[in-house]
């Protein structure tokens, strides 16, 4: 890549090819075209050559792409063969439902604690995991080599927290609080608003049966 910028568009796609070629891989799958592979994804044949070009390219002319070996690089790219330790902040429902969501292990992504400020919740444990009081966070980030924070608490709370944690020396923060984080350009920020979402899908739902 040699400091290339690669566009957002391109980085959202990335876990998307991850995702459909590690399903081939699970089918046998060792090769497949990128008009295969346009038909299972539904994006076109140049767009899927066009965003791994950004990265080398990966494909041989009358071959296709070697699925195992595309797998494992795109992979590299995501950083998923490196190990990652979280904590979650929020131990309410959306918090349970992510703590006990199996796959990040398998992708290298560790839940080390979990915070929350409901004196009620303190001492259980999710998964094995015990919740914590919030005040002993800082420390714990910094003891553990904690370098991702989940945040699942309301918005109120969401931004002195982010502050917080990076103070705490926190490298990136997966963000479920409806609200947007300023945080140094130094910390990466992924905001999950799952009421956008469920709006884009109102919309595309009120758009076909608009045109029926």
């Amino acid at each position: 890549m040699s400091g290339k910028d690669i566009s957002r568009a391109v980085i959202r796609r990335l876990p998307r090819y991850f995702r459909y070629l590690g399903e081939l891989k699970d089918e046998g799958v060792e090769k497949i075209s990128s008009q295969d592979l346009s038909e299972m994804m539904h994006v076109t044949a140049s767009q899927i050559r066009q965003d791994l070009n950004n990265f080398g390219g990966f494909g041989q002319q009358g071959y296709g792409y070697n699925v195992s070996y595309l797998y494992d690089e795109i992979g590299k790219i995501l950083g998923l063969y490196k190990e990652h330790n979280l904590i979650l902040v929020g131990a309410g429902n959306l918090g349970h439902a992510l703590a006990g969501y199996m796959n990040f292990e398998k992708r290298g992504f560790y839940i080390r604690g979990i915070f929350d400020l409901n004196p009620e919740l303190l001492g259980s444990k999710i998964r094995d995991i015990p919740i914590m009081d919030m005040k002993d966070m800082p420390e714990f980030v910094k003891e553990n080599d904690i370098d991702i924070a989940v945040i699942a608490i309301p918005k109120a709370a969401a931004v002195s927290v982010a502050r917080t944690l990076v103070n705490c020396g926190i490298k990136g923060i997966w963000n479920f609080s409806h609200v947007d984080l300023e945080v140094p350009p130094s910390v990466m920020v992924e905001s999950v608003h799952l009421s956008e979402s469920l709006m884009r899908l109102s919309y595309n739902l009120n758009n076909y049966e608009g045109n029926k």
